[in-house]
């Protein structure tokens, strides 16, 4: 009787365990996504197209608040803490992350991830463009070709889906 009460009380603690995930990244299951930092909902994400124009309607340092979804060009190959995302047109999207609170996969080029926070429109710097083209593995070569500030999109994304 005594091995059957343990049995029972593994049972149980096996039972209330289930479903409890301590891992940084959530699965859903339904449509097959995998969320980091703030949870978001995959509905009424813009399109690369929309992006690209709000982008382009906006001045150096507005901010607006929105969501797109996009095609991942490049992640840091440091410790995932920034990617590049395709836009329309041949454009790109600078992605971090807020408060360096999460980081992406760093084997997830060419997915599809939906970004939610804050996009705005800067004037990255030499040493910037440098520091970041040096996670992204760029070579010496590729480094002496930055030469002069650039117009970039950036967005600072509280949450982020990623399609498997």
């Amino acid at each position: 009787m005594k091995s059957f009460n343990i049995l029972l009380v593994v049972f149980a603690m096996v039972l209330s365990c289930k479903g409890q995930n301590n891992t940084e990244d959530k699965v859903d299951a339904t449509d097959n996504l995998r969320s980091f930092g703030d949870k978001i909902e995959a509905a009424d994400a813009n399109s690369v197209k929309s992006m690209l124009a709000d982008y382009n309607n906006m001045d150096k340092n507005d901010t607006i608040r929105t969501k797109f979804v996009a095609k991942v060009k490049e992640v840091c190959k440091s410790k995932g803490c920034w990617m590049k995302l395709e836009l329309a047109e041949g454009q790109e999207a600078m992605v971090r992350f807020k408060d360096y609170g999460f980081f992406m996969p760093m084997d997830i080029e060419g997915k599809e991830v939906i970004v939610n926070g804050l996009a705005f429109v800067e004037s990255m710097s030499i040493e910037d463009q440098k520091h970041y083209a040096e996670d992204g593995g760029a070579t010496a070569n590729e480094l002496a070709k930055i030469t002069a500030p650039k117009k970039t999109y950036g967005f600072e994304a509280n949450g982020v889906l990623l399609k498997d």
